[in-house]
């Protein structure tokens, strides 16, 4: 392709509403974003006052603030750098993450983990809908208007038209939009730290007692899940607009920071905040934002709830993107917009389901955030440990041929993750025994190893999500080198049917 052509195909792609690329490998001419462009869609999702009630959390593990303020900096940037690696991923490939995944486990066998990041991605994207909806009917409340059946009808199909709208226009519109909402949402956060510093009493907060190192990597392992490893299945969905020469250790530090910058210190904020009013915690269980809001003075109650439920859109906006992007790379063959809109419409059912039907749903959802966490953290492991072996950009052809390089099944990386697996369940328990008794399978190698069973105080480490990253890191870098160095060199490969080809190198 000649400069000019790229110029124009790029011009007329920057000029359509709607983005028409799905999981096909990105043009040359499109790759023109740089590593610094990352820093907004990753800051505008998570500039949030929600990231405030995760401190009730960390607190409910009976950790002290100088505990709290470790595991938070530590879990939230821990986290977001594993998606900054996983990001190198996508400059590499110009693909989707769950396409790039291919690599490692085969064309076809990449469908096992897909699975699990398509139900953990419509998960978070739900939850920030709920939110957003419950969010609006407290504040309308508090301001007179009525928070009944008719807001929360209004308020979920305002929210969920702006999510699905967003989502099916695609990355460009996305990324503008994100620009423009970081602002819009920091200053109404920055608002509310204004208004809401005189309540902060360092006395009662540093007064409270050092909690046991199992509860402090309880804390740590929450912080990771509910941030970083929160998306890091579509960590590559936004870095493979970048060209193929760009830094990968830019891409990475840009990507840490836009995610990991704000939640840092949202969290430090509300640790002071909520650790002075112990009463916010019992509200934020059910109503994170809402209860949040009580304590502002009403003039700013409207600016707060602007901010608060466009930040939350702002998230479930990318995942639902990301999510119609792992829709299709499980074979679904539609073109992406279409896929988006059906994840919307998931979206949209969901919300409702909760919103009027379900008595509670907090406890089965975060349930249902470390059951698919312990998956996800091993194919996190894996792909992680597969871009630090890779020394070559991906072969874009093969990435879709199941007999070329990376094969159909690549079973060594799916017995390392199904192995993580099941270690990783039977060190994790079900926190919400009484909400989500069907869950309460898990914890089964808490009593075998020597760790008190699931009534322990190892018990509520959740140590199964980081047991299960450590398994697939290691495991690939160990069984995987091989398997990559054959990959990069062309060496022959099994195919679909079992014959063997000699591909040619990239």
């Amino acid at each position: 392709m000649s400069e000019s052509t790229a110029t124009t195909r790029l011009s007329e792609n920057e000029r359509r509403l709607v983005e028409t690329n799905g999981i096909d490998i990105i043009d040359e001419g499109e790759r023109t974003a740089r590593p610094s462009d990352l820093f907004w869609p990753w800051f505008a999702a998570n500039v949030s006052v929600f990231g405030i009630s995760y401190a009730s959390y960390v607190f409910g593990f009976g950790i002290s603030f100088t505990q709290a303020l470790l595991v938070t900096v530590l879990g939230v940037v821990a986290s977001f750098l594993a998606c900054g690696i996983i990001a190198i991923a996508g400059k590499r490939g110009s693909a989707p993450t769950m396409v790039l995944s291919r690599a490692a486990f085969g064309v076809n066998g990449q469908k096992v983990p897909g699975v699990f990041s398509w139900l953990i991605s419509m998960g978070w994207e739900t939850f920030l809908a709920i939110m957003a909806v419950l969010a609006t009917a407290t504040v309308f409340t508090q301001l007179g208007w009525g928070g009944g059946m008719t807001t929360m009808v209004l308020a979920c199909a305002v929210i969920a038209t702006l999510i699905v709208l967003a989502s099916v226009a695609g990355y460009h519109t996305i990324i503008r939009m994100q620009s423009v909402l970081t602002w819009l949402t920091g200053a109404a956060t920055l608002g509310y730290i204004a208004m809401t510093m005189d309540r902060i009493d360092l006395a009662a907060v540093t007064s409270r007692e050092h909690g046991s190192v199992e509860s402090v990597i309880g804390a740590l392992v929450l912080l990771m899940t509910g941030f970083g490893l929160g998306w890091i299945n579509i960590a590559a969905d936004w870095s493979r607009y970048q060209r193929r020469d760009a830094s990968g250790s830019a891409i990475a530090f840009w990507n840490t920071l836009g995610g990991a910058l704000a939640p840092t210190l949202l969290v430090i904020y509300g640790l002071l905040l909520i650790g002075s009013q112990p009463e916010l915690e019992e509200g934020i269980v059910n109503d994170p934002i809402g209860t949040l809001a009580t304590i502002l003075p009403i003039w700013f109650l409207v600016p707060f709830l602007l901010a608060a439920v466009l930040a939350l859109v702002s998230g479930a906006v990318l995942g639902i993107y990301s999510s119609g992007l792992t829709l299709l790379s499980l074979g679904i063959d539609i073109p992406r917009p279409m896929a988006a809109l059906i994840d919307g419409t998931i979206l949209t059912a969901g919300t409702i389901w909760v919103v009027f039907f379900a008595q509670s749903f907090l406890g089965p959802f975060q349930s249902f955030l470390i059951t698919l966490g312990v998956p996800i953290a091993a194919w996190a492991g894996i792909l992680m440990a597969d871009v630090a072996l890779r020394r070559k950009d991906y072969d874009d052809r093969a990435l879709f041929d199941p007999s070329g390089r990376y094969g159909d099944w690549n079973w060594t990386a799916i017995g390392i993750m199904a192995l993580a697996s099941v270690v990783g369940w039977g060190l994790v328990i079900n926190l919400f025994a009484d909400a989500a008794s069907w869950n309460n399978w898990q914890g089964y190698l808490l009593g075998p190893l020597g760790l008190g069973g699931k009534e322990g105080t190892w018990a509520w480490a959740n140590l199964g999500v980081l047991i299960s990253l450590a398994i697939g890191f290691v495991g690939w870098i160990t069984l995987g080198r091989s398997i990559v160095r054959r990959q990069e060199e062309g060496a022959p490969v099994i195919g679909r049917r079992g014959e063997r080809r000699q591909e040619q190198g990239v």
